[in-house]
């Protein structure tokens, strides 16, 4: 039959009776995942055709005290170009330096950038280890993927980047609290105000010497909860990091700060649904009415979570160390009202935010429709005994001093 045909048939079947017979509709079927620019047949990264350019003037190391977060860089950056017709070209370590796009190029105007954010640690032997290097790759991989630029072999690539902190390593502080934060950035370059995949990217990665996310000390925070923006919804890309994600979160944190809080607690829908908070995933210890056993519960990962890699790492740690303690741990959804009621019956036991940045950041209290939430801490306390045993198991993986699968040795 021929397309017009086809058409006509479908009018027809559309417009008879329904008590003559029923039309079965077609299935829609939706995408497993989304399509990547790159494909096989494209030329992958090879970390054996890397060339290094060492920096002629290499900088002045700071004094680890006087480190802030994201401000200095080390000497140098990793960087891989990538072209439609011949994938990925030999990756290049070159001093640090500004980058040169076209003003027409499509990152600047459709936002065609992901990144990650992950650490290098020195250990007490002087080793260099990273964390969970694959759980980054994998979702710069989901994310790249997500908005039409090039994915890319994984372990090549933490090839690449150990080669890179090693070469940089001067720079890692040997105090513990201190690490060396990694910035691996995908950006669509091609020169076009087309609307469409881009045809070129650049994949790099540079460092940062970072102190304690805390530099006065471990201190819990209040939040806002924020229920006149929301930062992701289903079918969305909150479970991305997406550059896109980030900005309008801004403004909204900037007024919470104006009325005195630390973060925003994003809040979903007319249940409202606690997702995150500020930029890290969110999670809290409430006790069974019945039974009073302790559930530490965090939100699923529905498309409107960030996949974190700390939050992949408290789960994983409580499952093993807590449930035989006769904890239940969670992954649900659950609402504001629900934490008001628990902290009304002192159920409420403790709550705290996780990510790469801080690892967990204890939570004081949350304003919510013109009252507080108490979050469990006493005013004498700034955080509570969970978020504590989380943050010194995480710390003592990443530095080493608990040998572990996670723990990553850079040669």
């Amino acid at each position: 039959m021929r397309p017009a045909s086809l058409a006509r048939s479908a009018v027809w079947a559309a417009t008879r009776p329904s008590r003559t017979f029923q039309v079965a509709r077609p299935l829609r079927f939706f995408s497993i995942k989304a399509e990547a620019a790159s494909d096989s047949k494209q030329k992958g990264l090879d970390p054996s055709k890397l060339t290094i350019t060492e920096s002629p003037s290499p900088k002045q190391l700071s004094q680890p005290e006087t480190l802030v977060f994201g401000r200095e860089f080390t000497d140098h950056m990793l960087a891989i170009e990538w072209t439609q017709d011949n994938g990925w070209l030999d990756p290049k370590i070159t001093p640090y330096q500004n980058l040169s796009l076209d003003p027409a190029t499509c990152v600047f105007h459709y936002a065609f950038e992901c990144f990650e954010g992950m650490k290098a640690y020195k250990d007490k032997n002087g080793k260099i280890r990273l964390f969970r290097p694959d759980k980054n790759m994998a979702r710069l991989n989901k994310s790249a993927a997500r908005i039409a630029l090039p994915t890319f072999e994984p372990t090549s690539f933490v090839e690449l980047i150990k080669k890179f902190t090693k070469l940089d390593s001067r720079f890692i502080p040997s105090q513990r609290g201190y690490s060396l934060y990694l910035r691996p950035t995908m950006i669509g370059t091609q020169k076009t105000l087309g609307v469409g995949p881009p045809g070129s990217a650049l994949l790099y990665v540079i460092a940062s010497p970072v102190g304690p996310y805390y530099p006065t000390g471990f201190k819990a925070i209040s939040l806002e909860a924020t229920d006149y923006a929301v930062r992701a919804w289903p079918g969305g890309v909150g479970d991305k990091k997406l550059g896109a994600n980030y900005a309008p979160c801004i403004v909204p944190q900037l007024q919470a700060a104006s009325r005195g809080y630390q973060q925003n607690l994003w809040l979903f829908g007319e249940e409202e649904y606690v997702t995150e908070v500020g930029t890290m995933n969110m999670f809290v210890v409430l006790k069974d009415k019945q039974t009073g056993q302790k559930e530490l519960i965090t939100a699923p990962l529905d498309g409107t979570i960030l996949e974190g890699v700390t939050r992949d790492s408290v789960l994983a740690l409580a499952r093993e160390r807590l449930i035989p303690e006769g904890w239940k741990v969670t992954e649900r959804k659950y609402t504001m009202r629900e934490l008001d009621e628990a902290s009304q019956e002192g159920r409420l036991v403790e709550a705290f935010g996780a990510g790469t940045a801080a690892i967990v950041s204890p939570i004081r209290k949350i304003a919510w429709k013109g009252k507080h939430v108490d979050c469990g801490l006493k005013e004498t306390e700034e955080s509570g005994e969970t978020a504590l045993r989380v943050k010194e198991w995480i710390e003592a993986i990443q530095y080493g001093e608990e040998e572990h699968e996670w723990s990553v040795q850079v040669d």
